[in-house]
């Protein structure tokens, strides 16, 4: 995926200056999508450059005129273009199972640091997911959906909570397995 149609796709749920993207992606697409600052307003000066964003300048008080950017013509047909093309299973590059098959030719116990700060990074982040979810994914429309109850399809929800439902899968797996980890790891003793 490109960062483009990352951007795309956060302007067609709401546009936006760059700053206000660039906050976005700390606070949630960011969680399955990493950019800087920099690179986004890069991109954003390229697609602006290809016709795939407008760009109006908003008056502020007492600060300079911000540029919010919404997605254009273009812009959603080359969305509409990436979304239909296919595109390959991820394949996982994961340092610190690496690292934890190579401790077996070292000190094991000596990786157990490590992996407890792995393990409490995916539990904050788990935290946060699950009070995105009771934040953005509770109420009425919620009550309907887990009781069958008849209430209008809107996409955008239901498809930005099935992502946090995968990132929420996926942090629980990671935490459970990094437990797995800590407790294979503890049997063996320093310098074994």
């Amino acid at each position: 995926m490109a960062l483009e149609h990352a951007i795309l796709v956060s302007l067609l749920e709401k546009p936006g200056s760059g700053y206000e993207l660039a906050r976005r992606f700390e606070r949630s697409i960011g969680y399955f999508w990493t950019a800087t600052h920099q690179q986004i307003y890069r991109v954003l000066k390229r697609m602006e450059n290809d016709g795939w964003v407008d760009v109006r300048d908003v008056p502020q008080q007492g600060r300079p005129d911000k540029k919010e950017y919404s997605v254009a013509g273009l812009g959603r047909a080359a969305l509409s273009s990436w979304l239909h093309d296919p595109i390959e299973p991820e394949s996982v590059r994961h340092d610190l199972a690496v690292k934890i098959r190579g401790a077996a030719f070292d000190d094991p116990a000596a990786l157990i640091r490590e992996v407890q700060r792995h393990r409490q990074t995916h539990r904050n982040r788990l935290a946060h997911y699950l009070a995105g979810e009771a934040r953005d994914f509770t109420g009425p429309e919620a009550e309907a959906e887990a009781t069958g109850t008849e209430t209008p399809l809107d996409a955008e929800r239901e498809l930005q909570h099935v992502v946090l439902r995968g990132g929420i899968a996926y942090e629980r797996m990671m935490t459970d397995w990094l437990d797995d980890v800590l407790a294979t790891l503890a049997r063996f003793g320093p310098g074994r």
